[in-house]
């Protein structure tokens, strides 16, 4: 560099690449948590719905399905009275983390 030269005021296109890729990779990372935590999330809420229903005495933890998505729990399957199906959808109700609770739960003979 000549010293009558003057620095270019903007940064240089090396600098700029450099500077969008950390932000890019960090921005890819950050999604990533969310996800794997929201995956890890959903994981526990259904664990935590299973492990009630296989303590409690109404509810048949082997016909009751759940599914969890981003906190909304999916409860499917049989129950053998509306007692049941009742009881299933209070118990995944009272779970931390559970966003809303669909039931689709048949009774099958009361």
């Amino acid at each position: 560099m000549h010293p009558d030269d003057k620095p270019s005021p903007r940064p240089s296109r090396r600098r700029f690449i450099a500077l969008a890729s950390v932000t890019l990779a960090a921005g890819l990372a950050g999604c990533a948590g969310t996800k794997a935590r929201e995956y890890v999330d959903d994981g526990a809420i259904t664990s935590k719905i299973k492990a009630q229903f296989a303590t409690d005495k109404t509810v048949s933890a082997m016909h009751i399905h759940v599914t969890t998505d981003m906190g909304r729990v999916h409860l499917s399957g049989s129950a053998k009275s509306q007692a049941e199906k009742l009881r299933a959808v209070q118990i995944a109700r009272s779970v931390d983390g559970v966003v809303s609770v669909s039931d689709d739960i048949v009774v099958k003979g009361d």
